[in-house]
């Protein structure tokens, strides 16, 4: 784990701090290789394939699983967000000015949106594998606990995208809650479905593409692509809440030909 921490922050002090370092880190295919290809190195030899063993396995329970967490768990970072906010404008007006600064890495994509909108699943696919296939999946099977290996992977998700906070400084903690729950949705759909990862490499997906297609393309559209998935993971949290207290309430099965008198108690006779 350590080594993955390492190598994706390495791109924003090595070639500060070594400026021949950007004949590497200055284009996209060197960037990925030390960025995305030595943790997949390390975690190939040192950990194996079994965490990712699973991997497009379940798929309509992991579509089911991760639409619901996708979107409960959206809403309680709006929510969270909007808290921080509100205390940001009672103490720190100011902070919030912050929030405007161009986001680099949405920036750097001007000249070619489309090709970021599409390479963004490649990169959600490479970041789950990492994140919620080798990290929390290889933590789990370890402790063979859910929260720690869960919280601990998603606070770890949301602190290499160190960039927030190098950009928006001081209000940078309103971004990284958001970061959070992404990370914690898609462990727990992980989780609920096996190890299917498909289904959270896509949202990933479409979560990051959003922002290259609002900036450069539509808008309109990249807010759809953005919230819709939302949308429609708390319909599937309201359907599912739904089915389980009615399943809740419905009387257990009794066995053919034996019904219950007055008198008996529900355990049946003894």
């Amino acid at each position: 784990m350590s080594i993955t921490v390492v190598a994706i922050l390495s791109q924003y002090f090595v070639p500060e701090t070594w400026p021949p370092a950007l004949a590497l880190y200055g284009n996209l295919a060197g960037d990925l290789a030390v960025v995305y290809g030595i943790p997949i190195v390390a975690f190939a030899v040192l950990v194996g394939a079994g965490p990712l063993r699973a991997w497009a396995d379940r798929t309509g329970r992991a579509a089911w699983e991760g639409l619901k967490w996708y979107g409960g768990l959206s809403v309680l970072a709006i929510v969270v967000t909007l808290a921080l906010a509100v205390i940001y404008e009672r103490f720190d007006p100011g902070a919030l000015a912050l929030l405007d600064r161009p986001n680099p890495v949405v920036t750097a994509a001007a000249g070619n949106p489309w090709f970021w909108v599409g390479f963004s699943f490649v990169v959600g696919g490479i970041e789950e594998t990492i994140f919620r296939g080798w990290i929390y999946g290889f933590w789990h099977g370890r402790v063979g606990n859910f929260w720690g290996p869960a919280v601990g992977s998603s606070v770890l998700f949301a602190a290499v995208h160190l960039y927030y906070g190098t950009t928006y400084g001081a209000a940078s903690p309103l971004i990284f809650p958001t970061l959070f729950f992404l990370g914690l949705a898609f462990a727990v759909t992980y989780e609920r479905s096996g190890g299917n990862l498909l289904v959270v490499a896509l949202l990933h997906g479409a979560y990051d593409a959003s922002a290259f297609y609002y900036a450069f393309i539509s808008q309109p559209v990249g807010l759809l692509f953005r919230y819709l998935p939302v949308l429609a993971g708390v319909v599937v949290l309201l359907v599912d809440l739904a089915l389980s207290e009615r399943a809740g309430r419905r009387p257990a099965p009794q066995a053919p030909g034996v019904a219950m008198s007055s008198t008996q108690s529900p355990s049946g006779p003894s």
